[in-house]
C-alpha cells in the first residue's frame, strides 16, 4: 500500500458499526487527496487522529470511494486472502446445500465487497463490479482454482454496476473449457443455464425458497408466470403439478430457454410461453377471459436508484393489480421484488393497494426473502433486496 486514505472526525463510526463502505465525502481530502490514488489502488484506512482501521481498495472516481477487504490493516490482500474467504463461504453453503449449486460469494455479505460468483457444478462465473476487484481478478482466478478446482471459469463483467465504476463490459472464459450446456439442479429440477447470454450470471438462486414454497401450492392448477425469464417458477411449478403453465417474458431467448428446460423436466406439454409486455399480455389475457388460479409477479428490479422510488412503486401497484384481475374467486398471488429501495413494508402496501382496488380481501400467507447463499450483512442493508409475498385473494 501506497499511502494512506484518512477519514474526516467521526467518520468511522459507521466502519466500528461493521461497514465496509467509505463514502468520498467522509475522506479527508486535505490530508489525503482522492486525486492521488489510482481506481482500484489498496490504502491503509486512518481514523482522524491516524489510528489504522483496516485496508481497502480505493476508486476516487465512485462515489463510495472506498471498500474494506480487512480490519487488519497489515493484511495482503492477495491470492491467500481470497483462499481464506473462498474457504469460509464454501463452508457455509456445503452446510446449506446438498448439491454444489448456489451463490459462492455474495459480495459484502461474505465480506467480498463488489464480488459476486455464482456456482453451477464444475462451472463458476464471477462479477468483478468494483474497480478494486477489477485490479484482484487474476488472485482470484487463482484462488478459485485452488478451493473449487472448477472445470471452467466465465466472467461476466457487464453489469451496471461496472458502468458505474467506469469499467468496460467484457464476457469471457477466462479458464478451462465450457461445456457444451451448463446444467443445474434446483427443489427437484434440471435446468440449463445461459452463463455467457443469460441474465445476470445466467441464473437467479435468490428465489430459491420462494419457489420452493410456490411449489406446494400448485398441484392441478393454471398458473401465469410473468417476467419468467428461463421458466425458474413457471417450469418447477409445472414439475410440481400444475396442470398448465403459460411464461411470459419480452425477451425470446428467455423463453426458448424456458422451453427447453421444460423439455429437460418432461413437462413441455404443460408449459406455454408468451413473448411480449407483461402489461400488454395481462391486457389480452384478460379480454380473451383467461383466468388462472395462481399468478407469479416477479419484475426485475424497478426501482434502481433511491430517487426512482415514487415512480417504481406506482409500477409494482400496476403489475400488481392487472395481474389479480386474471385470478379467480381464490387464487394466489406471488409478488416478488428484487429492489433494494423497496422495503418489505411497502412491498405490502402495494399487494394491499391492489388487492383493495380489486374490491378483494387479501391475506399474506408466505414472506419470503432471498436464500441464505445471499447472506445478509448485518451492518449493510443494500446486501437484502429480495424480498416476496405469498397473498391469498378471494372474494366475499
Amino acid at each position: 500500500m501506497s499511502q494512506p486514505l484518512r477519514l474526516k472526525k467521526n467518520a468511522d463510526r459507521r466502519l466500528k458499526a461493521g461497514h465496509l463502505w467509505i463514502y468520498s465525502n467522509e475522506v479527508d481530502t486535505r490530508e489525503t487527496p482522492l486525486k492521488a490514488f489510482q481506481a482500484g489502488e489498496l490504502a491503509r484506512v486512518e481514523a482522524s487522529n491516524g489510528r489504522a482501521l483496516g485496508v481497502a481498495y480505493v476508486n476516487p472516481g465512485s462515489l463510495i470511494c472506498a471498500r474494506v477487504m480487512s480490519r487488519d490493516p497489515a493484511m495482503e490482500v492477495d491470492r491467500s486472502l481470497f483462499v481464506h474467504r473462498f474457504k469460509q463461504a464454501l463452508a457455509l453453503r456445503e452446510r446449506l446445500y446438498a448439491g454444489p449449486f448456489y451463490r459462492l460469494i455474495h459480495g459484502e455479505g461474505d465480506l467480498l465487497p463488489g464480488l459476486v460468483i455464482d456456482r453451477f457444478g464444475d462451472v463458476v462465473v464471477v462479477q468483478l463490479n468494483t474497480a478494486g476487484m477489477e485490479a484482484l481478478g487474476e488472485a482470484i482466478v487463482d484462488a478459485l482454482e485452488k478451493v473449487i478446482k472448477p472445470a471452467a471459469i466465465v466472467f461476466r463483467n457487464d453489469t451496471g454496476e461496472r458502468r458505474q465504476e467506469g469499467l468496460d463490459a467484457q464476457v469471457e472464459v477466462v479458464r478451462g473449457t465450457l461445456p457444451d450446456e451448463v446444467l443445474i439442479e434446483e427443489n427437484g429440477v434440471r435446468f440449463a443455464v445461459p452463463v455467457l447470454d443469460g441474465d445476470s450470471t445466467g441464473w437467479f438462486f435468490g428465489h430459491r425458497d420462494s419457489r420452493a414454497w410456490l411449489n406446494r401450492h400448485v398441484a392441478g392448477k393454471r398458473v401465469l408466470d410473468l417476467f419468467s425469464g428461463a421458466g425458474g417458477f413457471g417450469v418447477q411449478a409445472a414439475a410440481s403439478g400444475a396442470s398448465e403453465v403459460l411464461c411470459v417474458d419480452t425477451s425470446g431467448s428467455a423463453l426458448e430457454q424456458a422451453a427447453h428446460n421444460a423439455e429437460l423436466n418432461g413437462v413441455h406439454e404443460q408449459v406455454a410461453i408468451g413473448e411480449g409486455d407483461a402489461l400488454e399480455a395481462l391486457a389480452a389475457l384478460k379480454a380473451d377471459g383467461e383466468q388462472f388460479d395462481v399468478v407469479v409477479v416477479d419484475p426485475p428490479a424497478l426501482i434502481r436508484k433511491r430517487r426512482d422510488s415514487n415512480s417504481g412503486e406506482r409500477a409494482y401497484a400496476r403489475y400488481n393489480r392487472e395481474a389479480m384481475r386474471l385470478l379467480g374467486r381464490d387464487g394466489l398471488l406471488l409478488s416478488a421484488s428484487s429492489s433494494m429501495h423497496l422495503a418489505p413494508e411497502r412491498l405490502m402496501d402495494v399487494v394491499r393497494g391492489a388487492v383493495r382496488h380489486q374490491d378483494r380481501h387479501g391475506q399474506v400467507i408466505f414472506q419470503g426473502h432471498q436464500a441464505a447463499d445471499h447472506p445478509v450483512h448485518p451492518a449493510i442493508a443494500e446486501t437484502s433486496a429480495l424480498k416476496a409475498l405469498g397473498v391469498r385473494v378471494f372474494r366475499d
